[in-house]
């Protein structure tokens, strides 16, 4: 079937997806942690604010103040560790091949989004700033925290930017800041996530392979 026919016979969607643990295998902030010599305790923060036991907001702001000193250097040394999950290129490509556009959202930051966005094609994106000062992380969010409310806004906005319809959106996330989103859009799918999610979202996908995706949004 040719890209026309797939546009004729499916409605034009939006995929929206989280970036840590969903876009790709890793958390930035834990990788960015590991630089700074605090990465057991960043990571213990991470993992419970993905289960949702405490404020991600909160979460963010310790965890981006133990990142205090860090050079500015140390972001290609985390897009060098990072990598797409199993088949998330393949989604991203046979979205845009249907006519679809694509969104990431994230707690993470743009000084790292923004190379794996431009690498991929993807068409929105979300994520947070830090604030630089004579080369160096100042251990502050420069503007409002990414949050589950703001990935929610984003989702509705991207979708009426595009001209998609609510039920025809697609998100894709693995921890409880995603939830809202994942309820949201006309088809939600918890990836490989946290036991609370997996709770709350109307689909489930268990293993690392973004491209078992498209069987579900298929079937919609």
């Amino acid at each position: 079937m040719n890209a026309s026919s797939d546009q004729l016979s499916t409605p034009k969607r939006l995929v929206v997806m989280d970036i840590d643990s969903t876009l790709i295998d890793e958390e930035v902030i834990d990788l960015l942690g590991d630089a700074s010599g605090h990465g057991e305790q960043i990571a213990s923060i991470t993992e419970r604010a993905m289960r949702g036991e405490i404020d991600f907001k909160a979460a963010l702001r310790e965890r981006v103040a133990l990142l205090e000193g860090l050079p500015v250097s140390v972001f290609d040394d985390v897009i060098a560790r990072t990598h797409y999950t199993n088949g998330a290129l393949d989604l991203i490509n046979e979205c845009h091949r249907r006519g679809w556009t694509v969104g990431v959202v994230s707690g993470g930051f743009h000084e790292v989004a923004d190379t794996l966005v431009n690498r991929a094609g993807i068409d929105h994106c979300l994520a947070n700033n830090l604030v630089v000062k004579d080369g160096h992380l100042t251990g502050v969010i420069d503007g409002d925290t990414v949050t589950k409310e703001s990935k929610l806004a984003a989702l509705r906005d991207w979708a009426a930017l595009d001209g998609v319809d609510m039920r025809d959106t697609v998100a894709i996330g693995d921890g409880a800041n995603d939830i809202p989103m994942i309820l949201a859009a006309g088809i939600g799918i918890a990836f490989c996530a946290k036991p609370v999610v997996r709770e709350a979202a109307p689909h489930s996908i268990t293993r690392r392979d973004l491209r078992l995706a498209l069987p579900i949004i298929d079937a919609a």
